[in-house]
């Protein structure tokens, strides 16, 4: 369920919070306006306020509103109008939990402000409706748990906000990017962003303030330091109460729910979690109504009350599948098999744990799914431009021709001729390259799954059933990861950083916590930084195997990324005995498994030195203390390389 909790908070991201009053004053004197506006592009202006000013009160008047504009601004060609009608449609989208009509709106809204800046790019409304377009859609990436789109949308927002100098709209932006990083696991950037929030809504008293709070109250929990994260819920909740912004508040209650949870106190929990289905489903807010029936459902099964359990379990189970959330389908059909099983009926149980399977690998699915149609639609927009292209290139070649006479013609043709069989060759060469990186990426692939599958083998002959389904577990976690981005040449270092985590995992429970194990990233390591898959993986793996098990007490392995001097740098550092001492010990199968390993990945880097022109060194050094052998030391210092 921690997936859900933390992709939940995004729908702060949204709230553009007012006055009580405020907003009830502001919709009462726009009806005014509207009443006596006679201009059709005044019209649509109005409707779009008076749907931005419903959107947290009323979400059916914002609506109505919202397709008015649209309509109306459709039919007099008013592209401002339109694309702010489509932004305000996009996010009421967002709140009924239809993801896919809202990223269609949003979608629309940036190529029409897109359109409006070229004819006008200093305009700052045009700037700030294309920064809320992508800052909404990066909302629905977050939801979809791309981090990668979601963040790239937001830093896009960013730097237009930057240019208008937008303080509210950047605290908001600031927000969700911590919101991103905290979804990550990654709590000190999401603490850096959300204190760079908190700064500016401190200066400029905006109400969102509430939102920071929160959220620096949830990071408090995960760490958690509970006495911390009710301060600063407690804090949120005095500036919720001066605020219009039931979604916030039902997120907070849930949140206190959790709080009051983990404190046993059972009572005080159900209350909060009560507080905010009420407040979800009051705006008609099935995603977070779902959440708060999962999290009662949860709750009284714990208590051991089943029957009260399922009537909250179906429910948010009901309300997942109408809004096609998959992941909360996925916990709610895990949930309802439960119960159904402590309530003597394994036909139903059964039922559900299939369909539970079923969600889980459509999650899975739908992501593949999604990066072939984006691979085809790619290949298809490129194959048009390349023909247009050549079209164009083929009319002015002949304009050319025609006046520069016969003499002109022969010589543009050996010249165009030439060109074509240097870019033919130097294509070849760049292909052919391309294919040899991929060969030996392939073999690196069949190396990591034997290991793996040995690793599992003896686990499950030395540990019993039960320890080796754990491991089992894990070892699907990482081979879908493995899967999932294996065909690439590049992967985003903080998948990397996962895969490795989820590995050293499988290792410690192999070796029964034979060693430690930390992963570090500087704050100079970029989000879009990219590293070739499975690069690391080998070189820990040796540690474990010819440094750490060989030796008596306890070991330990860091595993650090830094940027130095225009180089990505990775360490792995061990405490192990050391290679002079491995070598003698496993003089002899041990240290052809290694030479595969490290000779593969050797001629990997040397493609790469060949392809982009760029240094990648590898350095293995036994680190000495006292004239003793205390450990191995292997440096990687890579290109830094960009994921487009």
């Amino acid at each position: 369920m921690k997936t859900i909790l933390k992709t939940a908070v995004l729908f702060f991201c949204l709230s553009y919070s007012q006055m009580v009053v405020s907003q009830n004053t502001a919709i009462d004197s726009l009806g005014r306006v509207l009443r006596v506006t006679k201009t059709d592009t005044a019209k649509v202006n109005v409707y779009n306020h008076l749907a931005f000013e419903f959107k947290e009160s009323h979400v059916d008047s914002s609506f109505y509103y919202a397709s008015k504009a649209v309509s109306l601004a459709r039919k007099i060609q008013y592209t401002n109008g339109l694309a702010n009608g489509l932004v305000n449609q996009g996010n009421i989208a967002i709140i009924s939990g239809d993801y896919i009509m809202a990223k269609k709106n949003f979608t629309q809204a940036i190529t029409l402000f897109q359109n409006l800046l070229k004819n006008d790019e200093k305009n700052k409304n045009f700037k700030n409706g294309l920064a809320r377009s992508f800052a909404s859609l990066g909302v629905i990436f977050s939801q979809e748990s791309n981090y990668y789109a979601a963040l790239e949308n937001y830093q896009k927002a960013l730097q237009l906000y930057l240019e208008t100098n937008q303080k509210n709209s950047l605290s908001k932006a600031y927000n969700n990017i911590g919101v991103v990083y905290k979804s990550q696991g990654n709590n000190l950037k999401a603490l850096e962003y959300f204190q760079k929030a908190l700064k500016i809504q401190e200066q400029t008293g905006e109400q969102t303030v509430s939102v920071t709070l929160t959220n620096i109250g949830v990071i408090y929990f995960e760490q958690n330091n509970s006495a911390k994260a009710l301060q600063y819920y407690n804090k949120a909740e005095k500036f919720f109460k001066t605020i219009n912004n039931l979604r916030g508040q039902a997120l907070l209650n849930n949140y206190f729910g959790d709080y009051y949870q983990k404190q046993n106190d059972s009572e005080k929990a159900i209350a909060y979690y009560n507080k905010a289905l009420t407040m979800y489903e009051s705006i008609q807010n099935k995603f977070g109504a779902s959440l708060a029936l999962y999290n009662l459902g949860q709750l009284y099964r714990d208590q051991k009350k089943y029957a009260e359990a399922m009537t909250y379990a179906q429910k948010s189970l009901a309300y997942a599948k109408e809004i096609g959330v998959l992941d909360q389908t996925y916990h709610s059909e895990k949930l309802v098999s439960e119960l159904y099983g402590y309530l003597n009926n394994p036909s139903a149980s059964l039922e559900h744990y299939k369909n539970y399977i079923v969600a889980r690998d459509s999650i899975t699915n739908q992501e593949n799914n999604k990066k072939f149609v984006q691979a085809e639609m790619n290949f298809e927009y490129q194959k048009k431009a390349a023909l247009l292209a050549e079209q164009n290139k083929r009319q002015t070649q002949f304009t050319i021709f025609s006046i520069l006479g016969a003499i002109l013609f022969i010589g543009l043709i050996f010249l165009i001729y030439n060109r074509r069989q240097v870019k033919r060759r130097l294509t070849l060469q760049k292909e052919v390259a391309e294919y040899e990186q991929k060969a030996l990426h392939l073999q690196m692939n069949p190396h990591f799954v034997f290991n793996c599958l040995g690793s599992i083998s003896s686990f499950i002959v030395q540990n019993g059933t039960d320890s080796a389904l754990k491991y089992l577990s894990k070892f699907s976690k990482l081979m879908r990861l493995t899967l999932e981005y294996s065909k690439g040449s590049l992967i985003p270092i903080d998948k990397e950083i996962e895969s490795l985590q989820n590995y050293l995992e499988l290792e410690q429970l192999r070796f029964h916590n034979k060693f430690d194990f930390t992963i570090q990233s500087s704050d100079t390591v970029e989000f879009n930084m990219g590293i070739p898959p499975l690069l690391i993986q080998p070189f820990v793996e040796n540690a474990i195997l010819h440094g750490l098990v060989p030796k008596e007490s306890k070991g330990k392995i860091e595993v650090v990324f830094n940027v130095e001097n225009g180089q990505l740098v990775c360490t792995i550092t061990d405490d192990g005995i050391g290679v002079s001492k491995s070598k003698q010990m496993k003089e002899n199968s041990m240290q052809a498994h290694k030479s595969m390993a490290l000779e593969i990945t050797k001629k990997r880097l040397e493609i790469m030195e060949a392809t982009i022109s760029k240094s990648a060194q590898i350095d293995i050094q036994e680190i000495e203390n006292n004239n003793e052998i205390t450990g191995t030391k292997v440096t990687l210092r890579l290109p830094v390389q960009y994921i487009q």
